[in-house]
């Protein structure tokens, strides 16, 4: 099964001149959805991750479902406000404005294998604030997992330290 052409662009969204590359129609095909994960899940069976960090939205649906199958804990990365308790944050740019990511201050332990989870790799800097927040609580970033990969915007070059792997590349 190609994944590629399973995935729906949108044009001119969030804004003129981006094309947005829809996963819902991924997700809406049970068997394209399991073939992603698996794939995903394959590289990190024997790596004893002790967190999947999910960046919001779309990486807590693939996290917290790598989550479960490696029988570790979860931690959602969200927007500024969003969670309860005491946050520390990590503000980022990305292809189309700026934002901030805060994870929980008790959410990592020192010397946790943290395995970072989006959708979609762009310009790096989502993933990049993910991978500063997990160490800045002492965690060791394992890797960083995509869906789908912008190549032409070289986000990789941004995170390049860390392991990163994506199913798709544009």
């Amino acid at each position: 099964m190609n994944l590629e052409t399973i995935i729906r662009d949108v044009p001119d969204f969030p804004k003129k001149g981006i094309i947005f590359k829809d996963i819902t129609t991924l997700l809406q095909d049970g068997e394209a959805f399991r073939l992603a994960l698996n794939l995903m899940l394959k590289k990190y069976l024997d790596a004893k991750i002790d967190k999947v960090l999910g960046i919001e939205a779309r990486g807590f649906i693939f996290g917290g479902v790598l989550a479960y199958k490696l029988g570790c804990g979860f931690v959602p990365a969200r927007k500024p406000g969003k969670l309860p308790f005491r946050t520390i944050r990590e503000e980022y740019t990305l292809e189309y404005g700026s934002s901030a990511l805060e994870i929980h201050e008790d959410s990592i332990k020192p010397g946790e294998k943290v395995l970072i989870v989006d959708d979609l790799l762009a310009t790096g800097g989502t993933a990049l604030a993910a991978a500063l927040l997990a160490e800045k609580l002492g965690g060791e970033v394992a890797g960083i997992e995509f869906l789908i990969e912008l190549g032409f915007l070289k986000g990789r070059d941004k995170i390049a330290k860390y392991p990163i792997s994506s199913l798709i590349t544009y």
